[in-house]
């Protein structure tokens, strides 16, 4: 398949629509100037990119949660317990897995027992099932704006959906939603597909309606490089400015050590600012977000609330725009709808009392240097992999381990590079693979584990990387050989 980094025609845009609102009944009530009228008339307060701007200029963090089942009067009680319950200011929906892999016929079974037995059959809210009207519902059941959450390669039938349901935010991209979901799907065909999506937020920015998108962060979720993410996250901006889009939200997830974990959403901002206006986009909104770790929790929740915490202090020290939310129940299942709002007001308070004050310091700055050098390395890279195209840059990136994401189930993905904590705990490289990192770049990375790995007295090794992704959930955050 064939991709570039050039907005869609509209007559190739207007014939993919066709078909695209034909892949569930439900398409066939989609009316772009009846939606967009919607969104016109829709009050302030549940307009996601307003309150995001509001927000980057007061420097204040915004609170959000997961959270969705499948029917509609339960994922509305289930929101509006987290608006008055959990004190959020942004809410979602997130969608379940049917609805992901695009198996619409599963997911109304789904719904149809989930009535039937009452209690939810399905992991999310199947909005292309439900349709517009009774997306609007939601919307309009609450007070703050809602962003759909999914994790779906083949996003564009939803978006429709969601876009024309009243839906203000919406997550995902051509990579964030294909390395750390699939195992089959070529490269080329989710950002084609996320291209569509970004082409008719793009549409509906020019009618004027202004939708929020936001790139997946976190990625694999556990020990996943600053750099990487920030260059997945830019990546998908600039795809997605080329197709119109003018309010992006890009995201990090929490890794574990104060510095790197501030140094990483500061500089994520402030990268993305410059790819944007290097390449010509500079009229976009960029705003930012970390997600609360994304590994394994404390069974117990006492212990549960600290990485809460922990978490919180970083969105606000760094003054991350928003900040998503885990729970105490992260460590069983499914959380109730109490133990989410409990999370949420954690969060709240935590990010309340650190709002004025700052962080600053040399290692900071160090650590900002590190990541800039890293992150610019692997972008321009894909750029140069692509002659200057980074739809084709970014795929090849991928292929080649330029672009290279830890943990992905992607048989694209190269899979070649690992990380593993330094002796501070900061997230650094064990195996480098392809990365394009200069000798200092290398011989940084190899110092700080040496460090730790004399600190332990035992070699560097892949144990390492394993110690640490099951550190958090036993109460450490360096995974040390212990009695």
């Amino acid at each position: 398949m064939d991709i570039q980094n050039k907005r869609i025609p509209d007559s190739e845009f207007n014939a993919l629509r066709q078909e695209v609102l034909t892949q569930w009944p439900t398409g066939k009530d989609v009316n772009l100037e009846e939606a967009v009228a919607y969104h016109k008339a829709m009050p302030e307060n549940r307009i996601f990119s307003l309150k995001l701007l509001k927000a980057k200029q007061d420097k204040m963090t915004l609170v959000q949660p997961r959270a969705g089942v499948p029917v509609v009067e339960r994922h509305i009680e289930l929101l509006q317990h987290l608006q008055d319950k959990g004190e959020a200011d942004l809410l979602p929906t997130t969608i379940d897995s049917y609805t992901r892999q695009n198996r619409y016929t599963e997911a109304e079974n789904g719904i149809n027992e989930s009535l039937r037995l009452d209690r939810a059959m399905l992991n999310g809210f199947p909005a292309v099932n439900h349709g517009v009207q009774k997306c609007r519902q939601v919307i309009e059941s609450v007070n703050v704006p809602v962003q759909v959450r999914h994790g779906t390669p083949d996003a564009r039938l939803l978006a429709e959906i969601a876009y024309a349901g009243g839906f203000t935010s919406y997550e995902g991209g051509g990579i964030s939603y294909n390395l750390p979901y699939c195992k089959n799907i070529p490269m080329e065909r989710t950002i084609r597909d996320w291209q569509y999506v970004d082409r008719l937020t793009g549409l509906y920015e020019e009618m004027g309606v202004s939708i929020n998108r936001e790139p997946y962060g976190p990625l694999t979720g556990t020990l996943v490089p600053p750099c990487i993410s920030h260059a997945a996250a830019i990546i998908e901006a600039l795809l997605a400015a080329e197709q119109g889009v003018k309010n992006i939200t890009v995201g990090y997830g929490q890794c574990g050590n104060l510095v790197q974990d501030i140094a990483a959403i500061q500089t994520l901002e402030e990268l993305t600012d410059e790819y944007l206006h290097k390449y010509g986009y500079n009229d976009v909104v960029v705003t930012t977000v970390l997600h609360q770790w994304m590994g394994g929790f404390p069974a117990d929740e006492a212990k549960a609330f600290g990485v809460i915490s922990m978490g919180s202090m970083i969105a606000a020290l760094s003054k991350a725009t928003k900040v998503i939310v885990k729970t105490p129940h992260e460590a069983v299942g499914i959380p109730t709808m109490e133990a989410n709002a409990e999370g949420l007001r954690c969060t709240k308070q935590v990010v309340n009392m650190l709002r004025d004050q700052t962080f600053q310091g040399k290692e900071l700055e160090d650590e900002k240097e590190i990541i800039r050098m890293e992150t610019r390395a692997i972008v321009d890279k894909c750029f140069e992999l692509g002659n200057g195209d980074i739809a084709v840059g970014a795929c090849r990136g991928v292929t080649s381990g330029a672009l290279d994401v830890p943990f992905a189930p992607c048989r694209f993905n190269a899979g070649l590079m690992l990380p593993a904590r330094d002796n501070n705990g900061a997230v650094r490289i064990l195996n480098f693979g392809n990365l394009p990192f200069s000798k200092e770049l290398k011989d940084f990375h190899i110092q700080k584990i040496e460090e730790r790995a004399n600190y332990e007295k035992r070699k560097a090794s892949f144990q390492m990387v394993i110690d640490d992704v099951y550190a958090i959930g036993k109460g450490y955050l360096v995974g040390r050989p212990r009695n």
